[in-house]
């Protein structure tokens, strides 16, 4: 069971708006839970379409980037909707995590269109950006 200063959590969301590399470019931010295990703390994306070897995630610190792209390559060129509810391009997701989880130590695993990251209780997070890699 996380201890006693672990008890009061806040993530932090960003989004990348206005950087360089996506300017010009569709954006979206995917649907993501976080939430607290006594293990650590469980970072859950809907990915749907995306393929795990589009999708990247760094660390830096407490700060957890998930980024990729969602291509829109089923529908055909021409045609006129009736709803639009699926984003598809370049996304990325900034997290900022509460102090008392190590980074350094998250495993990160993509099935059936969701990312899992779980990221255990430890020492301080990590001082030098690490990237994770996702296990088939």
């Amino acid at each position: 069971m996380p201890s006693k200063e672990h008890t009061t959590h806040f993530v932090k969301r960003s989004s990348p708006l206005g950087e360089a590399e996506f300017t010009g470019k569709s954006h979206w931010v995917p649907n993501t839970d976080v939430y607290v295990t006594k293990e650590g703390l469980i970072v859950k994306v809907e990915l749907a379409g995306v393929r795990s070897e589009n999708l990247s995630i760094h660390v830096e610190g407490s700060q957890l980037r998930i980024r990729g792209e969602r291509p829109d390559c089923c529908r055909p060129g021409v045609c006129t909707f009736l709803v639009m509810e699926i984003n598809y391009g370049a996304f990325e997701s900034v997290l900022e995590l509460p102090p008392g989880y190590d980074l350094s130590q998250a495993k990160a695993a993509y099935m059936n269109g969701f990312l899992r990251l779980d990221v255990p209780l430890a020492a301080p997070a990590a001082t030098t950006p690490t990237q994770i890699s996702i296990a088939p």
